[in-house]
């Protein structure tokens, strides 16, 4: 019976160890005992986290050294470029940094999951004014990150006159220094501001007078850019951009000849960028514990100083700097948040159109899109002759036989 018990004691042993071994973030132990980190895949804005440049928090490090939890972090240009890589299939991501429309259209899609709020206790630290907002009215989708307002960068050694309009940016006076957004709510927003149409209209013809609006402007517009605008204000090859207000404390802080206006002679858009969890995770407890982690206030705060946007968290408010706290570029009065407008998730007809307008508008017009569809057929035909000729040139030289020389007779 020695051999049973020495049998009863192995096994028992090996249900011991493997009982005593680690487990990792993800529930998983490894064949050596180790800890197998869990890493998530973010998908943010450029520009939108604090990296720990100039001694400044590194949100993405600090988060793994208080979870274990590893990121992978990339980065965006807009909505629709991120809105694409999730409806195409075969992305990857556990943490999405969604605009308020895109937010309800990703619910109305089903490409992201309820969230478990019970993994992000500090959701509590959310002011109310930002919760159960109208692209997620019982606020089981998503967490604010940031909000803010759309306003003017201009270069005050060549803008001398005052910016509290978004006619501006149609002045002949600046051809050519005048950048545009590189998206179409945005861009098409700024034109119906101009025309007095609310930027969520469902009639076409409006969203048709907005578009004509923006092909004027076009023959004046230097490029249409998101990120780019860094670049091009900051070495002074542009003179005005619209953009958000948030990039102020790189723009405006970064450079002296740089100012920020809000217009508010037509008013403006207010918007939230929030967290939210696409239906493509594979880790969503991990994912809930960043979301967690980047409302905790004292985080939010420090981060919110580098990036620049305001908090919807009164906590971490308090913990800014003065100088921020008290700036209306990032926190604006009660006058312009009251003359502003949200974006709102449009019909499908209507998204249809908008792309098509959008379309129209970078290729310069109905007149502009038919020479170009002319010129690329000239070049076509061109290409087509010139191919079928170099056949036949082939063709007739393979069947070409020289006739011998006739040899003179020797004499």
């Amino acid at each position: 019976m020695n051999w049973m018990k020495k049998f009863f004691a192995a096994i028992s042993a090996a249900l011991l160890l493997f009982a005593s071994a680690p487990v990792s973030a993800s529930g998983q132990k490894t064949a050596s005992g180790s800890a197998s980190p869990v890493t998530i895949n973010v998908y943010n804005w450029g520009e939108y986290i604090s990296t720990g440049e100039d001694g400044s928090m590194d949100v993405n490090a600090e988060f793994t050294k208080a979870t274990g939890i590893r990121v992978n972090y990339t980065t965006f240009e807009d909505n629709e470029s991120m809105y694409s890589k999730l409806a195409g299939g075969g992305a990857n991501y556990d943490v999405i940094f969604p605009s308020d429309y895109m937010v309800s259209k990703l619910i109305q899609e089903k490409l992201v999951k309820k969230l478990n709020f019970k993994n992000i206790p500090n959701f509590q630290y959310i002011d109310k004014d930002y919760r159960n907002m109208v692209y997620d009215s019982k606020n089981e989708y998503s967490v604010p990150y940031t909000w803010g307002v759309i306003g003017i960068f201009y270069n005050k050694k060549h803008v001398k006159e005052p910016v509290n309009s978004w006619k501006i940016l149609w002045n002949s006076k600046y051809s050519g220094k005048i950048l545009m957004f590189d998206n179409p709510r945005d861009s098409f927003g700024i034109a119906q501001k101009i025309l007095g149409f609310s930027y969520n209209t469902k009639n076409i013809s409006e969203w048709n007078a907005a578009a004509s609006l923006l092909e004027k402007q076009k023959p004046l517009v230097q490029a249409y850019v998101m990120d780019q605008i860094f670049d091009k204000m900051s070495s002074g090859e542009a003179w005005l951009a619209p953009y958000y207000a948030g990039d102020a404390v790189t723009l405006v802080k970064d450079n002296p000849d740089i100012g920020f206006a809000i217009p508010t002679k037509e008013g403006t858009n207010f918007f939230i960028d929030a967290m939210c969890i696409p239906t493509c995770s594979q880790h969503q407890k991990e994912a809930e514990e960043y979301i967690n982690f980047l409302c905790r206030p004292d985080v939010a705060a420090a981060n919110m100083e580098v990036v620049g946007y305001s908090t919807p968290e009164s906590e971490a408010k308090k913990l800014l700097p003065a100088e921020m706290r008290n700036n209306p570029i990032f926190y604006p009065p009660e006058s312009i948040i009251k003359k502003s407008e949200t974006y709102v998730n449009l019909p499908e007809d209507v998204n249809l159109q908008v792309d098509s307008l959008w379309a129209q508008v970078k290729m310069g017009g109905p007149g502009e899109t038919k020479t170009l569809v002319a010129v690329l057929v000239g070049f076509l035909l061109l290409y087509i002759f010139i191919v079928i000729w170099k056949k036949v040139k082939h063709r007739r030289e393979l069947s070409y036989v020289p006739r011998e020389r006739a040899v003179r007779p020797e004499k």
